[in-house]
This record gives structure tokens, sequence and C-alpha cells, in this order.
């Protein structure tokens, strides 16, 4: 990222991002920046650009899907409302210089001696790599800050499903950070430099690394495939469908509460694949389970990858089948989640999996609703849910004075 000395507070002023009270420089964050996003960003830009972040919804739903991902869940350490409000419009302003390659503050040197750089510097140099970064906030931060009464009701406790075996250690969230971009290092860099500035408000309370997108929101582009081999994300909603996307994905103005009109409900969940036992599956029992060939990914009994399935030609326990709107009274998710592997499990076994991510309008129409019928899915042999947690994703900045969350902290607004 680019050094920059422009309209940024003193570091005599400064010597703390996120402090109570502190009033960050309202410079313009580049060009690219101040252009308004929507929803018709399909065509994916060059990998070295970067992705507007002003706009009625935030970046990192609809916008085509970065090569990589860092996810951070953040617990609040503050009870200071006040405080907690400064912080994200501290994290907006960082957040709008970052996403437009531009340092922290005043940079990560040529400041004073005395005082610890702004910008950590890992990042210096690199370009914007598309990055976006997308807040959340957890049911459990609506039982601080006298925010009871603004929980949206779609921002239910989600039951336990069938085959669930979750660590608390890596579930919930009193908010979330999602940063992908297409170098690992930004997407890190962005995380770390959040983190800090958050210091003394709120700590990072599990993240994950992710790569190799299993999602895409560019159907024109090729298909990415999961750690098991297949296609995934074949027919998922494409960042030009808007008709989709305000359908099954951004919250309207009558859905409730009026502050979460045009954001979404983002569910995360960590899913190890048992990658030994699947290396050892036959080929034709693979292309059952999923109800789709290997090569193409096409649906049983079609050539083409995005032929429309023939439901009933797959078997009852298809992965397909039971995910399928069709099988769901039409319940349909964005999906854009990551692959990871973390070292081993001790047992000479890979800890890989997906990082699922799923973005829709209500998790009680959307994921719930397929998670139940996914119960008897032929997959479930292979996976185990390990990780989770649901948060709603406020609506996007729409310009230069607003800030992550306004709508919520409306008496801070």
């Amino acid at each position: 990222m680019t050094d920059s000395n422009g309209a940024s507070p003193s570091r005599r002023s400064l010597l703390g991002w996120g402090g109570a009270g502190l009033a960050l420089g309202a410079a313009a964050a580049g060009g690219a920046v101040a252009i308004a996003r929507t929803d018709d960003d399909a065509a994916t830009p060059a990998a070295g650009t970067a992705i507007p972040f002003h706009g009625p919804h935030q970046a990192g739903i609809a916008t085509p899907v970065q090569d990589r991902l860092h996810f951070a869940a953040f617990d609040v350490t503050t009870e200071d409302r006040a405080a907690f409000a400064g912080l994200l419009r501290d994290w907006t302003e960082a957040a709008r210089r970052m996403t437009a390659g531009r340092t922290v503050g005043e940079g990560a040197y040529g400041g004073l001696a005395e005082a610890p750089p702004d910008d950590t510097g890992e990042a210096l140099g690199l370009q914007p790599s598309r990055l976006t970064l997308t807040i959340g906030f957890g049911p459990s931060l609506f039982t601080r800050f006298d925010l009871a009464d603004r929980r949206p009701e779609a921002l239910v406790d989600l039951p336990k499903f069938a085959g669930d075996n979750l660590d608390k250690a890596r579930s919930g969230g009193d908010l979330c950070i999602q940063a992908c971009a297409d170098d690992p290092q930004v997407a890190v860099h962005a995380i770390r430099n959040l983190a800090r500035i958050g210091f003394g408000k709120v700590v990072i309370r599990w993240s994950q690394l992710g790569f190799g997108k299993t999602s895409s929101t560019t159907p024109e582009g090729q298909t990415p495939r999961n750690l098991f081999g297949f296609k995934d994300g074949t027919r998922n909603i494409a960042g030009t469908e808007t008709d989709r996307l305000k359908k099954f994905v951004w919250v309207g103005e009558k859905d409730g509460p009026a502050w979460m009109a045009g954001g979404s409900y983002l569910v995360a969940r960590r899913i190890r694949m048992h990658i030994e036992t699947w290396d050892r599956t036959s080929l034709q029992e693979q292309e059952d389970i999923f109800g789709r060939d290997k090569g193409e990914g096409a649906p049983v009994g079609r050539a083409k990858e995005r032929d429309e399935p023939f439901l009933k030609a797959m078997k009852p326990d298809a992965h397909v089948r039971l995910a399928h709107p069709d099988a769901n009274r039409g319940a349909t998710i964005l999906r854009r989640g990551y692959s990871f592997t973390d070292g081993t499990d001790g047992l000479g076994r890979l800890d890989a999996g997906l990082f699922f991510l799923a973005y829709q309008r209500d998790v009680r129409e959307g994921f719930i609703p397929i998670q139940r019928n996914l119960a008897a899915d032929a997959l479930n042999e292979y996976i185990q849910h390990v990780g989770s947690a649901l948060f709603a994703v406020p609506p996007g900045v729409r310009d230069q004075d607003d800030w992550w969350g306004r709508t919520l902290f409306s008496e801070e607004a």
C-alpha cells in the first residue's frame, strides 16, 4: 500500500488509534472510493484495483469473490457505548483508507519517533488487491449498550443441527470483520490493523484464514472447486442479478428493523472435511453423494454444468437434491465460502475443510430450513460442522460522513 501524508490526524493528538473521542480526518480516500458501488459490479476488476468502499450495501457480499480471506470475530470489552461508537467511526476511516490502498493514519514510518506508527507496514508497496471489509453484529452485542430493543427478529439463535460438534472457542462473537482480497498479506494486514485500533475496546475471539474461493458471484467465470474436488456454487446468486439479490439477500425496508434496511444476514460455519476418508471413496460414490459428475460438474443425467438439474434422477440423499431451492420451498442463499487447511489434528489427519459464508435476507427462510433438510445428506459422513456464528450485516457506508453501524447507534449518529 502507498503511504500518504494527506489530511489526517496529527500523531501528537493520536498516540493510540481508537481512543475515546478521537475524531479522524475526513480526507477523501482516493478516486476509487468516492465512486458509489452498485449491484452491477459483477465483471471482475483487475486484481490490483480498488473496490469502492461507499454504497447502499457493504462491499464483500455481491462483490466478485476474491481469492483470499481473513475472517475475525471479536468480543467487546468496553462498557462505554460512546467509546464503542467512536471505535466504529475509527474503524470506518481505517477501512476506507485500506480498501483504497492507503496506509492507516500517517502511515508506517516518518512520524513521531517516540510513538508507535499508525500502520503496521506489512502492506507497504502492495496494491489494494480488491480488498473489501465487511462488518457484522452478533446476537450477543445486543445484550450490551441498551440495544436489546434494537435486535432484529431475524437475528435468531441458530438451533442445533444434526451432526453439529461445535467448538465454543470457534463460535459466536459480538461482531465480525470479513476481509477479502487477492493478496493474503493485504487481508491479514487489514484485520491486524483493525484489531490494533480496537485495543482496549474489543478483542479477537477467533479467526479463520481462507484460500481458494469455493463459490463465485461471477458465473461467467470458471466455477471454483472445493477440497473434495467438486465444483461448488454453480447456481449461486450473481452480483448482476439485482432481482434475486433484492429477493433473497438484501433486507427490505418493511422487513424491520429500519436500521437494517439495505443490509443482510451472514451465517459463518467452519466445516471440517474428513479428507482421508473421502480420498478412499470410489469415484462413483463421490458423484452419487454430490449428484454431479466430478469432471464437468453436470447434474445426474445432464451433459453440462449449468443444465437444469433433474432432482428425481439423483439419489434421495444426494447433496444437490437436498440443497436445491425446489427441495426447500424456494429457499436461496448467496454463498462466498473459502477452503482452509490449519495443519493437522495430532492424529496425522489434515485439519482442512470449508469455511462456509452465506448471506441472506432472513436466516429463518434461508440457511435454517436448508440446513435442516440436509440432515439426511449423504455428505454428512465426510463432514462435520465445528464452528458457527450469525451476524446482522448493516447497510453500506453511503458517503464520507457515514460510518459502520451509524444506523444502529442512532443516538450517536
